[in-house]
């Protein structure tokens, strides 16, 4: 047996003031980025929470063209300060802050840099929606804190229009496919009754709170949302569809934009934490689609379909045997895999958390234009909207990639995890976080979640959409696809049905860079899984291996490269973990 390693690197708790030495590079890094953490959570109208997770404040942060150059100087200056601490001698944990939070604070400045404020929504993600909670409250306080940012909305909405105006006005704005369709999303707002989803959480309010202030509540709900939030929406919906729509613009590539290449290449960057170009990336994807598409052939071959693959791939979409015939049987059978993913945890994760997510359908109003499903710390949502666009073979690597041991479990573990920096619980890169997600897709085959050859066919499905992002992301922001051309190459590659496809194309037009991040990060972390089996051999334990990946949090790419080196260096084990108090 390898003992652990005595200087715990990757797991052990922040150092804290008694443990820094002051006037150490330790203690000015520990100073800087607490300081810059507390300055951040004041400008976006966050607060301490007793459980360790951020509490939402009672008005909604400010984006006005003002505060957002006031800020731009903050972040500017923040990695002059960083810049002028001697990495070398910082510890080995410090050095991960320092990368970690170089990282995060680069692509604040860029965001600004590019005014990225000015178009501040995409084609399934929007402002207006935000902030509108899936339920209720814990106690009044919450609900009077809820109560205070609805009044703040007539503010918020009108800077950011005065934003999306000055985005219009230098031709930088969400692409007009990317808009059409999404104004019916704010419809629902402009309701003065209790249909307004702003008044979901009055719907169902915790015992806890006695009944006469319950009724307090609600009646300053209704007349807060008919005062005050129904105006707003009702004149943001109107600028939408009469302002924004008519002008957004028709071309699609972020290198069209003003300093666009630049622009594109920042959001590679951003979002995948790795320095490659477009050009790489294309090729890279290219390669991957060869792959899958081999694999495809071969289980065809297994499920004894005689047909061309894409003969395969339109009895699939086609067939009503793959479809939900209901709501609740898509979520009945979507909690089925949920749920197997549990049984197998303890063979292939060491650190489990305590906390649980439900399962719930996408938001009524968003389904029409949402993705398919989407983790989160809270419940792991599945899209219930349009039945015959969602094909049952593809849930159980949705399940596992959104919600156990995907992202919903992701969430749990940084809940629960090692005490780390404050900074460090609130950040998500999307190289890391996305790659163990569509990791985890892989994984199932080796948990033993997929049950027949459609399921595994649903596997490859969903791995080809990522690589084929690969292509089309690039495609579209650097070689000047059109939309069509990046729909056809979709639907010639995926038994996915044409409505998402659609969804997702439009939703990588609205979303540079961002897509790119899934294939990368999963083909980063199964290269590391393949050299420490083949260094460690019969050592490799696949619980320490992903203990080792989960428990660092989310990092860099590069940083979690050097922390699989480090894992292979010590033999397969990890240092012992200090969990986080409950």
């Amino acid at each position: 047996m390898i003992a652990a390693p005595a200087a715990p690197v990757w797991a052990q708790p922040s150092a804290g003031a008694a443990q820094t030495v002051p006037g150490s590079a330790d203690a000015r890094l520990k100073a800087l980025y607490d300081a810059e953490w507390d300055w951040r959570e004041k400008e976006m109208a966050r607060e301490p929470g007793e459980d360790g997770r951020g509490a939402t404040a009672d008005h909604l942060p400010r984006v006005d063209a003002a505060t957002q150059q006031r800020r731009l100087e903050y972040w500017t200056n923040v990695l002059s300060e960083l810049g002028k601490i001697p990495r070398d001698q910082l510890s080995p944990e410090e050095k991960i802050n320092a990368e970690v939070f170089e990282t995060i604070i680069t692509a604040f400045v860029n965001d600004i840099r590019f005014k990225t404020y000015e178009a501040p929504f995409n084609s399934d993600s929007f402002f207006w929606t935000d902030f509108s909670p899936r339920e209720g409250f814990q106690d009044a306080d919450e609900y009077r804190r809820y109560l205070g940012r609805l009044k703040d909305v007539p503010r918020y909405f009108a800077e950011q229009t005065a934003n999306m105006r000055a985005g219009l006005a230098r031709g930088f704005t969400v692409p007009k496919v990317s808009v059409t369709g999404r104004d019916k999303t704010i419809e629902p707002y402009t309701k003065a009754d209790e249909t307004n989803p702003l008044y979901v959480p009055f719907l169902q309010m915790p015992s806890n709170i006695p009944a006469a202030e319950q009724e307090r509540l609600k009646a300053e709900a209704k007349q807060v949302i008919a005062q005050q939030a129904v105006p707003a929406y009702t004149e943001l919906l109107s600028f939408i569809r009469d302002e924004y729509l008519p002008k957004a613009r028709t071309n699609i590539s972020a290198s069209s934009l003003p300093d666009g290449k630049a622009y594109y290449q920042a959001m590679i960057e951003k979002f995948t934490t790795l320095k490659l170009t477009p050009e790489e990336i294309h090729k890279i994807g290219l390669s991957e689609v060869a792959r899958i598409t081999a694999e495809m052939e071969a289980t065809k071959k297994k499920a004894g379909f005689n047909g061309t693959l894409g003969e395969f791939r339109h009895f699939l979409k086609t067939d009503p045997q793959f479809y939900a015939k209901t709501p609740h049987e898509l979520i009945a059978e979507a909690s089925y895999w949920v749920k197997k993913a549990d049984l197998k945890l303890k063979d292939t994760i060491g650190f489990l958390p305590r906390f649980r997510h439900g399962i719930l359908p996408v938001p009524e109003a968003l389904a029409p234009i949402y993705t398919g499903g989407r983790g989160g710390l809270e419940s792991c949502l599945f899209n219930t909207y349009n039945l015959p666009a969602r094909p049952l073979y593809t849930l159980p690597s949705l399940a596992l990639h959104e919600c156990t041991p995907g992202h919903s479990f992701q969430g749990a573990l940084a809940l629960e995890g090692p005490p780390r920096p404050a900074f460090r619980n609130a950040t998500y890169f999307s190289g890391y976080g996305e790659g163990w997600g569509l990791y985890t897709e892989w994984l199932g085959t080796v948990m033993g979640i997929y049950e027949t050859p459609y399921q595994e066919f649903g596997r490859h499905t969903y791995e080809m959409w990522r690589a084929v992002r690969l292509v089309v992301d690039t495609g579209i922001h650097h070689y000047g696809w059109s939309r069509e051309k990046a729909l056809d190459y979709m639907k010639a590659n995926l038994a996915l049905s044409d409505h998402e496809i659609t969804t997702e194309v439009d939703r990588y037009i609205a979303w540079p860079g961002q897509a790119v991040s899934y294939k990368l990060g999963e083909l980063q972390i199964r290269r590391h899984r393949r050299e420490a089996e083949q260094a460690l051999g019969p050592k490799f334990d696949q619980r320490k291996f992903h203990d080792a990946i989960l428990q660092i949090g989310s990092v860099p790419l590069p940083v979690l490269e050097e922390r699989m080196k480090q894992f292979i260096a010590d033999g397969g084990e990890n240092p012992p973990m200090t969990a986080a108090a409950p």
